[in-house]
């Protein structure tokens, strides 16, 4: 899989990211990318606009040299169980879920069983907005993709999937297990989603026009979500998402407190720590 050669690249799902790795694999390299989609007028669009070469018929999968599963978790379990003796035994296969554990347990028994190589996978971009008409070949334009390999893989392999995401575009890869992604994506990206579903549901969101800027919008872009796929990561994430939860309330608490106490120093303390914070993150 050396970046002169030429693959034959499947994606399952051509949707918002399903949809932008077919355009940023046609825009940035010579491979052939084929796709698979439930709704047939969404793989006819996907080849008028030469976002695929083609259609990807089950029976054609073991054609393909990467098959990229871009599916809702509990479809990409499904797929997965289903579908895998249909796979290319010499081929790899990664899927782009926002958990990991379930995804990647599962992922790695089949591979043992069927002979592919699995690696999980999670490019870190994307928009309140879903569906192929959404996607973009720019979406993930310096974005870090994030890979879950099996312990005892070649660096070969490693290197190969890290090769084809700096190709299509990704500006870093980054490396971690299933354990630590799934824990650190609660905080970066589940904890996130639920504040911005959260916070749209005060009274005073109804009257915001003339009252809002740049916060507000930051604040309640993400609540435009897909309620059906957000509800499967948040239960595939329960214990972390949670545990993230308890901390956030934790400290509105004492920012409540403060403002109840009339306590001026207080809350000066909080705000001062939350910006010191935020700087030494910028750095690091």
């Amino acid at each position: 899989m050396a970046e002169t050669s030429k693959l034959t690249v499947g994606i399952v799902g051509l949707g918002l990211i399903g949809g932008s790795l077919a355009k940023s694999i046609k825009e940035n390299t010579r491979h052939t990318v084929l796709g698979m989609d439930l709704d047939p007028s969404v793989v006819l669009k996907a080849r008028l606009l030469e976002a695929i070469d083609d259609e990807l018929p089950a029976s054609g999968m073991k054609r393909c040299d990467i098959l990229l599963i871009a599916i809702h978790p509990r479809a990409t379990l499904e797929f997965m169980k289903t579908e895998a003796d249909k796979f290319n035994p010499r081929g790899m296969l990664i899927d782009c879920c926002g958990i990991k554990r379930e995804v990647c347990k599962l992922g790695e028994e089949l591979a043992k069983e069927y002979g592919f190589t699995f690696i999980g996978g999670h490019p870190m971009a994307g928009k309140e907005r879903s569906g192929f008409e959404h996607s973009a070949k720019t979406l993930f334009n310096r974005a870090s993709m994030i890979l879950v390999p099996p312990r005892g893989i070649g660096l070969d392999k490693i290197g190969a999937a890290k090769q084809f995401f700096l190709d299509i575009g990704f500006g870093s890869v980054k490396l971690t297990t299933p354990e630590e992604h799934d824990r650190m994506i609660a905080y970066t990206s589940h904890l996130a989603h639920v504040l911005s579903s959260a916070f749209v549901k005060s009274e005073a969101a109804r009257n915001h026009r003339g009252f809002s800027a740049g916060s507000f919008r930051d604040m309640t872009r993400v609540a435009t979500l897909h309620a059906g796929m957000w509800t499967e990561l948040f239960m595939a994430n329960r214990d972390n998402l949670a545990a993230e939860v308890d901390t956030l309330i934790r400290h509105l608490a004492e920012y409540r407190d403060a403002l109840k106490d009339a306590d001026r120093d207080r809350l000066y303390e909080l705000l001062d720590a939350g910006a010191k914070l935020k700087a030494e993150i910028d750095k690091l």
